[in-house]
């Protein structure tokens, strides 16, 4: 389960962000599967390394996991920003996908220009303050980089790992610049549902249950443009507001029986 929360998608968040705060989908799929949850690398209490991140790189998280769990096949299930791991997860490694649940897929126009602007406001403080003072502000909030642009992506590790900060804050700065730019040139580079290009998407033989949200972030034509490029996509037509505990689980749960490993 690829958590929702964008820079911050931690496990915690299935129980507590948003939609997912009133939905209980977690509760409800592990009476009936095991559920394998994890902080995303640059997120809670997993490490990181400073790096152009792209999509396949988040993928390859999940890989490991499973890997190291001795998983040859599983559902995969993506919340918000993490549809677009679990695409990318399924069109580097098709064999080891039994089946997609794309929750609230984060897209649209709106996500584009919000995410390439928080980046850019990380940058700026950079280029006015150093990386040093990055670190040095990391360690006076509890903000996310969501909240707090300066703090830039891999505040989470620099808070936690006092020899990553060291590091961190000796890099080249001209390096840096270059490196973040190329990050949202790569992760925000459409204004649908980034991840895969099209090509790839119409070529998976993977079932998949797509599910809409309706906000500047989860944009329902990034959900409509899953099911258009996933050949077995199925859509399920509800507004969030009539996604609810007892409909949104059991919509999940008959998708998932129907395609048991």
């Amino acid at each position: 389960m690829f958590s929702p929360g964008g820079f911050n998608a931690v496990r915690d968040n299935w129980r507590s962000q948003g939609v997912y705060r009133r939905l209980n989908l977690l509760d409800q799929l592990a009476a009936r599967y095991t559920c394998i949850t994890f902080d995303k690398r640059e997120s809670g209490r997993s490490g990181g390394r400073v790096q152009r991140i792209g999509w396949l790189d988040y993928a390859v998280q999940g890989k490991g996991l499973l890997d190291h769990l001795g998983i040859a096949r599983a559902h995969l299930m993506g919340g918000c920003v993490g549809c677009s791991i679990v695409t990318t997860f399924a069109v580097a490694h098709p064999e080891a996908v039994a089946s997609m649940v794309l929750y609230s897929p984060a897209g649209g126009p709106r996500y584009r220009l919000t995410q390439h602007e928080r980046l850019g406001r990380h940058l700026a403080y950079v280029a006015e303050h150093g990386l040093a003072q990055v670190v040095a502000l990391a360690g006076t909030t509890d903000a996310p980089f969501t909240q707090d642009p300066r703090l830039g992506p891999w505040v989470t590790v620099l808070r936690r790992d006092a020899d990553f900060a060291e590091a961190y804050a000796r890099l080249d700065t001209g390096r840096y610049t270059a490196l973040v730019a190329g990050m949202a040139r790569v992760l925000f580079d459409r204004d649908t549902a980034p991840g895969p290009e099209p090509e790839d998407l119409l070529q998976l033989d993977v079932p998949a249950l797509v599910v809409p949200g309706e906000d500047a972030s989860h944009a329902p034509s990034a959900a409509r443009y899953l099911q258009e490029c996933l050949p077995r996509a199925e859509y399920w037509d509800a507004p969030v507001s009539e996604q609810t505990e007892q409909s949104a689980p059991a919509r999940l749960l008959e998708f998932l029986d129907a395609n048991k490993i």
